[in-house]
């Protein structure tokens, strides 16, 4: 059950108009890396974590439901910068508010751009925010990611919050108006926030690595292939131990001989790790187990219920 309440999580401001960053802004009402992507997916996700992860379905609703007032505070944020806009659109006397905004060749010019660029942004909506990022392009649900594996959402999720973050990053630099930047620095520090909620809630699930249950194959889990001619760039993706598994880096400087040397990688050998093909199955089948039983003793059988109602106020009294 959702609740609005009409006060803003955070107290946007804007101190003038500005149609061309409200059209900027777009990008994080209806963009891939926007507000709405972000409350979807955590909401999409959750339903597969409710039963097995109670825990982690309540991080993920909450956090889906920030997500939507931050989306309530993009929008407001559009519409306050369209002030003396949108309402002046409806004026067709010949000096309306709208044409002293945008005195001047240049700026009618600009706007006209803007307009081409994105024709639904006032000539369609009449500024009035739609869920289209910055150039017109209608929000999809092929942005949502929601793969029914936590360790695989949460680090989907991890990504999404460090590009929101940066996005929001870059918006600031097209903005000198203080409330306006505010209200983007809070935004920006909550997809800080989110990730590292991610992160930990990624920890508890042990193990995690790599996601999902099936291990991978010994033989080429720490094989690094040089690719390309050329100067060789080594660093701790290609020397050293392997940060997850903790294997040792297997270098093939000539891939194309080493390739042809085993019969298309199947006669590779597993070198540098103690894993063994015989390991890493009983592995997967020992994870499958562990990750099936946590499943099956959460949903119960016969009749299933979602919710659990708290006893009414009344019920209590007697």
């Amino acid at each position: 059950m959702f609740y609005h309440v009409k006060e803003l999580q955070f107290n946007a401001r804007v101190s003038k108009p500005d149609p061309k960053f409200a059209s900027m802004l777009l990008e994080q009402f209806g963009g891939p890396n926007g507000e709405l992507k972000a409350a979807l997916q955590y909401f999409t996700q959750s339903f597969a974590a409710k039963q097995p992860h109670p825990d982690k379905y309540d991080m993920l609703m909450d956090i889906a439901t920030e997500e939507f007032s931050h989306l309530e505070i993009v929008g407001a944020t559009i519409q306050m910068l369209l002030d003396g806009v949108t309402g002046e659109l409806k004026n067709v006397a010949d000096k309306s508010e709208i044409m002293t905004l945008l005195d001047g060749k240049a700026n009618k010019e600009a706007m006209i751009h803007e307009a081409m660029v994105n024709p639904q942004f006032l000539a369609v909506s009449g500024g009035g925010p739609q869920l289209r990022d910055s150039q017109g392009n209608p929000w999809t649900a092929n942005y949502v990611n929601a793969n029914g594996d936590l360790t695989v959402d949460l680090r989907s999720n991890m990504a999404a919050e460090s590009r929101a973050k940066i996005v929001y990053e870059y918006l600031l630099n097209f903005t000198d108006d203080p409330y306006v930047r505010e209200t983007l620095k809070f935004l920006m520090t909550r997809e800080v926030a989110h990730f590292q909620m991610f992160e930990a809630a990624l920890e508890t699930i042990q193990p995690n690595f790599p996601p999902g249950v099936r291990q991978s194959d010994p033989r080429y889990s720490n094989t690094y292939f040089n690719m390309s001619s050329g100067a060789e760039a080594r660093g701790p993706w290609n020397e050293g131990k392997s940060p997850m598994l903790g294997e040792t880096w297997q270098y093939v400087e000539d891939p194309i001989k080493h390739v042809i040397d085993s019969n298309g990688m199947l006669d590779h050998k597993p070198t540098g790790t103690d894993r063994t093909m015989e390991s890493a199955e009983e592995k997967t089948k020992e994870i499958s187990k562990m990750r099936s039983e946590k499943i099956r003793a959460a949903i119960p059988k016969g009749e299933n219920q979602w919710s659990k109602y708290p006893e009414s106020r009344t019920a209590k009294q007697k």
